[in-house]
């Protein structure tokens, strides 16, 4: 699978590994950023949650953020990665747990 952003193509298959047999994540790591990378009071929070949840529903894994217009990686993609790369990622699933 391969993500096109602005001419250059990034093969996903090369650095996402399978989840390791025991990773923690929030409860509504999917649905829902941790409040640190989006807020809720953010003016566009419905449109960055709808956006997301139609590029998961469609199996897409990113999708065009509606405020800045760069492609933003899914809660889904980013929990098959496994583990957390420290980028601050909107919606990295391993922010928040204990």
């Amino acid at each position: 699978m391969h993500i096109l952003t602005k001419d250059y193509a990034v093969a996903l298959t090369d650095w996402v590994e399978p989840i390791p047999s025991v990773v923690m994540f929030r409860d509504d790591h999917i649905h829902r950023p941790h409040e640190t990378r989006l807020r809720p009071t953010h003016p566009l929070f419905e449109n960055v949650l709808a956006a997301h949840r139609a590029a998961i529903a469609q199996g897409l894994p990113t999708y065009r953020d509606p405020y800045s217009g760069l492609a933003v990686f899914t809660a889904q993609l980013l929990a098959n990665r496994g583990y957390c790369c420290e980028s601050g990622c909107r919606h990295c699933p391993y922010v928040g747990v204990d």
